[in-house]
């Protein structure tokens, strides 16, 4: 009984590592056709009549969009795996003291909630996004998580994507967008339908010119056009 449970177990294991680590290796090469985020975006309770996506490669999409993302979402997301532990203590610390729960999730998990997952906040959505994390870690470089994540986050009502952002914002191809416009197109993370591109609050200002100030002191490292922006 108990070798006949364990070989049960470990199918099951082998049977999730693989139906995870299966779409993970494939989305590492082929641009995602759609998410739930855009599906909910079409289908859902304030449905668009045309949800705007456009697939840009990395190589056409200015550096600053990922120096602006970087600066925004996860200043440490070169050195971490996956999992920013410092930022999770602070926002414990925060939850603790009673204060606004800061954001902890790095731009990796965000990139598997938004690619894998349902839009909502549970204990066990969270444990599915830590999983996918682990695997997009595992199995993409570091560049490649950037090129998806600029790829597919919502910039807007029924906007998802640098290319159509861009393009919908500030009427030019991703590849020619400033620091500034990158900047401002970061600052309305992670709520890009009260945040709006297009009629930036004094918050939005405020905050895009943060991030510019940030996205320069990391352009000073080389880590972004380097090897580990590669591996």
């Amino acid at each position: 009984m108990r070798r006949r449970l364990l070989s049960f177990a470990v199918g099951l294991c082998l049977i999730a590592c693989g139906l995870t680590a299966l779409p993970v290796l494939a989305l590492r090469f082929v641009p995602p056709i759609t998410t739930p985020f855009m599906l909910r975006a079409h289908f859902g309770a304030d449905p668009c009549e045309r949800v705007d996506y456009e697939w840009v490669a990395r190589d056409a999409i200015a550096p600053s969009v990922f120096l602006a993302v970087v600066a925004a979402e996860d200043q440490r997301f070169a050195q971490h795996a996956g999992f920013d532990f410092d930022a999770i203590g602070d926002a414990l610390e925060h939850r603790r003291a009673g204060r606004p729960t800061r954001g902890a999730s790095t731009i990796s998990q965000q990139v598997a909630k938004n690619l894998f997952l349902w839009p909502g906040r549970s204990w066990l959505r969270k444990g599915i996004e830590a999983w996918f994390t682990v695997w997009i870690e595992a199995l993409w470089p570091k560049a490649r998580i950037l090129e998806v994540y600029v790829n597919v986050a919502q910039l807007g009502r029924c906007t998802f994507g640098v290319g159509a952002a861009s393009r919908r914002f500030f009427g030019k191809d991703p590849s020619q967008l400033g620091l500034g416009e990158a900047s401002l197109l970061a600052a309305v993370l992670p709520n890009p339908v009260r945040r709006r591109v297009e009629a930036p609050s004094p918050r939005v200002r405020g905050r895009a010119a943060w991030i510019h100030q940030q996205a320069r002191t990391i352009a000073r490292s080389d880590w972004l056009d380097g090897s580990k922006a590669s591996h």
